[in-house]
Order: C-alpha cells, then structure tokens, then sequence
C-alpha cells in the first residue's frame, strides 16, 4: 500500500507540474512593438540613493539603455515621478531630456501611480496594452503600478534590472510578489531581444543598441567587424 501511495502521489504531482507547465505555454504572450508602451516610475535623483542591490554605473546604464531601446523602437513613453519638491527629488537630468515630448506626470504625493488619475490617463492616451515599467523603488514603486495595471486588464513587463531597491532580499520578494500576480520578469536584453524577434529586422542598429551599453558586446562586435574587413582585403 505505501509503494503504491507513493507513485501516485507522485503521479498526481507530476501532472499537477506538466498542467501548470502547459498553461504558462499557452499563456506566453510575447512583447509587441505595435502594442507596447514603456512606464518609467519615479526615476527620481533622490531615490536613486536608496539603490543597494545593484551597482549604481551599472543600474544608471541599464535605466538609460531601456530609454534607447524605447527610442530605437519608436514606442510611446510615460514619465512619472512623486513629491519632487522633497528628499525624492528631480527625475534624473539624462532620463528626462531622452523623451522631450513625452507626457510627464509629477505627481504630488500618490506613492503609487496608479492612483493619480493624470498617470492612469496618460497611459490609457498610449492605446497600448503591454506595459514595460521599470523605476524606484522595485517593491513600491514598480510593484504597486505593476499589479494596479496588471489588475486594469494590461499585460505588464518589468525590466528588472532597471529596477532597483534596497537589498537583494526584498527585490527577490518583490518579484515572488509580482510573479504571483502574474507579471512578466524580463531583463533588458530580453525586452529589446523579444521586442525585435529577427536580427535581419535590423542587425546594425541592435548590434549598435547592444555595444553602446554593453562594452562586451561592442568588442564582440569590434572583433566580427575588424575579421570581416580583413578577410575583404
């Protein structure tokens, strides 16, 4: 009786892991250039200080080359920040001056985004419905948007190392959070990868996305290129 317990507990445990793997199959919803809209989420000088998780040269680079990757796509943006006349301060100078034309929504005080009715109408004047955000902190900023969205019917995509928080150990319970709400954990790679789907979309211009914040790449790059240009002479 035990032999058998045992394989069909584990019977039922195996389908139980195969049904769940085939629903996440069938629920892959893949980012769209034609559907996505990027949210950056109090990108502020301020809280940028609170940052522990990551380096701050590498948590800079990562922040400025999702704003390229938005530009290199053509895909709408919204700018968010709260209180900027407190400790959270300005959005970064750098962030800001990429998108001029942007819609920017200072927010007096909400600390999550989605309560603002300015925010929530901003990104509804996108007519997109992937949102990709990234912002500070992950566990309030990013996490909060992200599940009010999620809850509002988008399909949410958080770039997750342009997110950034205190320690490793809350940006891990905010992504088992915001994984359990259903969203979509994505670096930034993956987002810019996903988004193009086929080198021959533009291989140049990713290749140039890539190696102006990724200095491996760019020497990947240098090295492929300087190879073509000898075997050409």
């Amino acid at each position: 009786m035990r032999i058998t317990y045992n394989f069909a507990t584990a019977l039922v445990g195996f389908l139980s892991i195969a049904s769940y793997a085939s629903a996440a199959i069938e629920d892959y919803n893949r980012l769209n250039i034609s559907e996505a809209a990027v949210l950056f989420i109090d990108h502020q000088v301020g809280l940028f200080n609170l940052v522990q998780d990551t380096s701050p040269d590498s948590f800079k680079n990562t922040i400025l080359a999702v704003g390229d990757t938005a530009k290199f796509f053509d895909l709408k943006v919204v700018l968010t920040t709260s209180r900027e006349d407190g400790p959270n301060g300005p959005m970064m100078p750098e962030l800001k001056a990429k998108f001029p034309n942007a819609p920017y929504v200072a927010r007096p005080g909400q600390i999550n985004a989605w309560d603002d009715p300015e925010f929530v109408k901003a990104v509804e004047a996108t007519g997109k419905k992937q949102l990709i955000i990234s912002g500070i902190v992950t566990d309030v900023c990013v996490t909060f948007v992200s599940l009010s969205a999620k809850a509002a019917g988008y399909e949410v995509f958080v770039v997750t190392d342009a997110s950034g928080t205190f320690n490793e150990a809350i940006r891990d319970a905010s992504w088992l959070r915001m994984e359990a709400g259903g969203i979509q954990l994505m670096n930034w790679f993956a987002v810019a990868c996903e988004l193009a789907r086929d080198w021959r979309m533009d291989l140049e211009g990713l290749a140039n996305l890539f190696g102006s914040h990724m200095p491996n790449y760019k020497a990947f790059m240098d090295g492929y290129n300087g190879a073509v240009a000898s075997a050409k002479k």
